[in-house]
């Protein structure tokens, strides 16, 4: 069986702005693939690929082993875009009902599996106010139940946590592990790591429309690994600084605050580390060898340019192509 998405080579511009670069991935079926990048990286410009909204100047998608993007699957996807994508005069759960008749669920199956999943993420008690009387959360997680309330095969959700607190957060990453144990084929995009790192089971990192990194989490931390320790402190950090500038011991550090993520230095020995960090005065809570956070491989990677990386200024099509 083909795989439900394969992005082959695929490039495209706005304005002169290349927001895709010959971009190269494939989903296999039953996973939760993660597409990565800082904003501006092209993430969304290829979901809009794989979804058809726009056409690829080059290369092609294939969904399910056929030529061509999501329209021609409609039933079969459930999307949830970066930007909202709801009636905002209409009642929440008539809109729910109205965009699942479109997908081809009969109405009064709908209406039951509206209310079921309105009740669940605590939507119950709104679902009979207009869109636009919802917070930007609750519209979020509106937008979410329209996209699997047909109960697609391949889901694919744009920055699917924008605007949720950590309780929503936590819910709606419980529903898609929910999805990914029931067979079914996620496929989103972010530029939070942790989401990444809790959820994916493969991932692609890319930047400025380039891949830079394709695989399994595991994989990609041991090629892009090194030895790297965890520091946690509990109080007094003492002089730890110094030990941290130290380059014969740390190689590189992402320091944040209480804790920090060291990277060992060639031939540095980490029980060194630990009794400099003794003998400067800091109280330890912490301190772990470890696989480096997929954060920290991100930052590696993609350096911290990409991250104010935008698309050409001046040009509003570019603006919006080349946008995460």
């Amino acid at each position: 069986m083909a795989d439900p998405v394969i992005v082959d080579r695929v490039t495209k511009r706005f304005a002169g702005h290349t927001a895709v670069d010959a971009l190269s991935l494939s989903v296999p079926s039953g996973i939760i693939y993660g597409l990565l990048g800082p904003n501006g990286a092209g993430k969304t410009t290829t979901i809009r690929m794989i979804m058809d909204i726009y056409e690829p100047d080059s290369g092609v998608v294939r969904l399910f082993g056929q030529v061509g993007g999501g329209r021609q699957h409609s039933a079969h996807i459930g999307y949830l875009p970066e930007e909202r994508g709801l009636y905002p005069k209409m009642r929440v759960l008539d809109v729910l009902v109205f965009l699942a008749e479109a997908k081809g669920v009969p109405r009064r199956v709908a209406r039951e599996k509206a209310s079921t999943w309105l009740d669940r993420l605590g939507l119950a008690d709104w679902r009979m106010r207009k869109v636009s009387d919802l917070s930007k959360g609750m519209q979020q997680k509106v937008q979410f139940i329209s996209a699997i309330l047909h109960d697609p095969d391949l889901i694919i959700l744009d920055e699917p946590f924008s605007g949720l607190d950590p309780v929503n957060s936590q819910v709606l990453r419980d529903t898609v592990v929910e999805y990914r144990r029931a067979g079914k084929t996620v496929l989103f995009s972010t530029h939070i790591m942790e989401h990444a790192e809790q959820l994916c089971d493969r991932l692609c990192i890319i930047a400025r429309g380039k891949k830079l990194v394709d695989g399994s989490l595991a994989e990609v931390k041991q090629t892009h690994g090194g030895r790297h320790v965890i520091v946690a402190f509990d109080g007094s950090q003492g002089s730890a600084q110094q030990v941290f500038n130290d380059r014969r011991l740390v190689a590189k550090i992402q320091d944040f605050g209480q804790q920090a993520e060291l990277e060992l230095a060639d031939g540095a020995d980490p029980q060194e580390i630990l009794r400099a960090l003794v003998s400067s005065g800091a109280r330890l809570s912490r301190f772990e060898l470890a696989s480096p956070s997929l954060h920290k491989i991100f930052v590696d990677l993609v350096g911290p340019e990409a991250a104010t990386a935008a698309a050409v200024p001046g040009v509003a099509s570019a603006r919006e192509g080349a946008r995460a």
